[in-house]
């Protein structure tokens, strides 16, 4: 048993050694990782969660992923081994391994890595996205990818500033680019009231993805309060503190905006 997991090792290394033309394991800032993940993609998933983000959603239930600070540095190496410990499960499950974060395409060569050996491992790939980096996605990066989680955050470009902080534009190129190439999306929009909620915005949003020719699914997510303790502890000003999830009936009435244009939703 020891001399066969040591050539598992040797063989993990080989693999990240040709990956990166000879260099050392590439390293990354990694929050955490779960395994056994059901909303991150199709079957059960190892999901890694990277550190880093340009966006300060104001409704991020995870703002401990924003800064690198709050990270452990990972090797590659280390990571894909972990991983591999769970491939077999994860594809007998129908599973795979989805990259959030954080933003992952915020340490794109580290992801190409990481998903070049997924790949060689035969699991399902897919990495969360809200698109603002979108030009750092290079098409080999998109070629390892088989799913990409693409969450837009609104449509109308105030508001979609106004939640996130930066432009909307790098994320619709990137939704556009990738309906181009046909690589298979889940549309995630997050329904915050008095946020996100505007009828012109939600039906602007519709109409775009629905001209779209890769979307696989469309979630609706309604906004809730899950994260406000991490915002807290942080000492970050939380300005959603007084705001109630949507409505039913409010949800019922966007899905059916979704809904006429075609959409396959996803309800929750």
């Amino acid at each position: 048993m020891k001399n066969n997991s040591k050539n598992d090792k040797a063989g993990l290394t080989g693999l990240i050694h040709a990956q990166s033309s000879g260099k050392a394991s590439p390293q990354g800032h990694i929050h955490s990782e779960e395994v056994g993940g059901f909303v991150d993609g199709p079957g059960i998933r190892y999901v890694v969660f990277f550190a880093g983000c340009p966006l300060r959603c104001r409704y991020c239930h995870n703002p401990d992923t924003w800064d690198r600070k709050n990270s452990k540095v990972v090797s590659a190496e280390d990571l894909i081994e972990r991983i591999s410990r769970s491939a077999k499960f994860l594809k007998k499950c129908g599973g795979g391994v989805t990259f959030s974060g954080g933003e992952p395409l915020a340490q794109a060569y580290y992801l190409r890595t990481l998903l070049r050996a997924c790949k060689e491992m035969g699991l399902h790939t897919a990495f969360d996205t809200s698109g603002f980096l979108g030009h750092c996605a290079s098409q080999e990066i998109l070629d390892l990818t088989d799913l990409v989680l693409l969450d837009i955050k609104s449509f109308d470009a105030g508001i979609y500033r106004n939640v996130t902080g930066v432009d909307i534009n790098p994320t619709l190129a990137f939704a556009k680019r990738l309906s181009d190439m046909k690589k298979p999306v889940w549309i995630r929009f997050v329904l915050v009231p008095g946020l996100t909620d505007d009828p012109d915005n939600i039906k602007g949003l519709a109409k775009f993805v629905g001209q779209l020719s890769n979307v696989a699914l469309l979630e609706v997510l309604p906004f809730h309060q899950m994260g406000h303790i991490k915002w807290k502890e942080l000492g970050i000003p939380y300005t959603l503190e007084h705001t109630n999830p949507p409505t039913e009936e409010v949800m019922q009435g966007v899905l059916e905006i979704f809904e006429k244009e075609g959409l396959p939703i996803q309800r929750h």
